[in-house]
């Protein structure tokens, strides 16, 4: 039976770096917008990230039920969202798991400098981390409970 793995961590704690490392399809909604979208959405970013999501969701049944292994390369930063994620998989017969990357925060300020750099040396396509990101993250990020999760890495 084919597996699927959730990537959560903060911005800039290496999910995707690490997701390339694992086994399997991975589907990244920052990868999928970046393509597609100019990155400054404004409002409608929320909307456009929660129709990747879906199209993402839909890739993954077809990959999961082919025989293979699928890695979701997005923070799932809220609770809810990893158990809904959880829930909906595991009632098609899958195999899901949390891997959970848990970065210090003098290390996570230095790689979103890092990459803020990177991005506007043009080497790398990612989103730049301003204050109002930054801020809404720290609102949003729900760690998980040491019970949800499979592999927990610290960076």
């Amino acid at each position: 039976m084919a597996k699927l793995i959730l990537i959560c961590g903060k911005l800039c704690s290496g999910k995707t770096t690490y997701a390339k490392t694992l086994p399997g399809v991975s589907l990244s909604v920052d990868e999928l917008m970046l393509s597609l979208l100019d990155p400054y959405l404004g409002d409608m970013h929320q909307v456009y990230t929660a129709r990747a999501k879906a199209y993402l969701f839909q890739k993954a049944e077809e990959l999961l039920s082919m025989g293979v292994d699928v890695v979701f390369d997005w923070g799932f930063w809220k609770a809810e969202e990893r158990k809904n994620t959880r829930e909906h998989f595991a009632r098609l017969g899958h195999t899901v798991e949390l891997h959970y990357l848990k970065i210090p925060g003098d290390v996570w300020e230095a790689r979103i400098e890092g990459r803020n750099q990177a991005v506007l040396r043009g080497e790398v396509q990612a989103y730049q981390v301003d204050e109002n990101l930054r801020s809404m993250f720290e609102s949003l990020f729900e760690p998980p409970e040491e019970g949800d999760i499979d592999h927990f890495i610290t960076i």
